[in-house]
């Protein structure tokens, strides 16, 4: 039991961490616009991509300084030449807009790296064991992981809270005329300001890419779940992103491990009461907890844990 309480509670941060990387950067994007990024999963595997392709040209660290980057300056041109168009017609074009450039990202990927996943490895400086412990094995590369998204964390909270940029940035999301007004180029910030959230997710496709599988499937597989973690934490909040991803990824990894039923629980009795419902054990239902989470937490607090504004 404690081997299994240890093991999922690693794993559970870390799929949390790696949850938070992702939206702390669509968190960002809807302070900025109010609009809901549906490509922002695509981001994150654009940078799983650009990881492999430059990773296995001139080796894994230049990719996880380079491919970030090139997935921002990619965020960046969206926002000045799409996004940006888009705004005037309101928020729903600029869903329909991110919805539809999440379906053409896609069709790109399958166009150049094909439909079958790519051979993206952990790389040999990162390729051993961290730790031992009850006769069980915890690699690096999953300590690298969290250590990379516990950096980015407080990275974001000093530059945010403790800069002249971060100033800027906050007052010109919610004060855009009056930021104009002392002569700062408010649509420059906003572009910028995407561009660092598409990075951040970038990043996160970055490392994680060769601990999953690397595929045209992986936006679509871990998209849903990141506006699970957005609307859960409140929109807008960055802490309440970082509680919320935690939040959901220790429920949904403990709920994978417990391979429990009613019956297992309560006895053969009230399972039978139930029917095939009461055989059913909490693994099997672990997908839908996050989304369950997301409907109680839309009908009794719509703002979420620490957000201000209706979802």
């Amino acid at each position: 039991m404690l081997q299994l309480v240890t093991f999922s509670t690693l794993n559970g941060v870390l799929y949390g961490m790696l949850l938070f990387m992702m939206a702390s950067g669509l968190t960002l994007i809807f302070s900025m616009m109010g609009v809901l990024n549906f490509a922002h999963a695509s981001f994150y595997m654009i940078g799983a991509y650009f990881g492999f392709e430059i990773s296995r040209r001139i080796g894994f660290w230049p990719a996880f300084f380079i491919a970030p980057v090139l997935v921002g300056l990619v965020g960046a041109l969206v926002e000045r030449f799409g996004l940006r168009r888009v705004h005037k017609f309101g928020h729903v074009a600029e869903l329909l807009f991110t919805f539809g450039l999440a379906f053409v990202i896609e069709e790109l990927v399958q166009m150049i790296w094909g439909k079958l996943p790519v051979d993206y490895r952990v790389p040999p400086s990162l390729d051993f064991v961290a730790f031992r412990l009850f006769d069980t094995t915890y690699p690096a590369y999953r300590m690298f992981m969290l250590a990379v998204a516990v950096a980015m964390f407080v990275f974001l909270l000093l530059v945010l809270k403790r800069t002249r940029v971060g100033l800027i940035i906050q007052a010109a999301l919610t004060h855009p005329g009056m930021v104009a007004m002392l002569g700062h180029d408010v649509p420059t910030v906003f572009m910028s300001v995407f561009g660092v959230g598409a990075a951040l997710a970038g990043l996160a496709g970055v490392i994680a890419g060769p601990a999953l599988v690397t595929q045209p499937a992986m936006a679509a597989l871990l998209g849903p779940i990141l506006f699970v973690v957005v609307v859960v934490g409140g929109l807008g909040s960055l802490a309440g992103a970082f509680v919320a991803s935690l939040l959901i990824g220790l429920i949904q990894t403990f709920a994978v491990a417990i391979n429990l039923s009613m019956g297992d629980v309560f006895g053969p009795a009230v399972a039978n009461a139930f029917g095939d419902l009461g055989r059913v054990t909490v693994a099997q239902i672990a997908p839908i907890i996050p989304y369950l989470l997301l409907v109680l937490v839309l009908i009794f607090k719509p703002t979420g844990l620490f957000g201000n504004r209706e979802s």
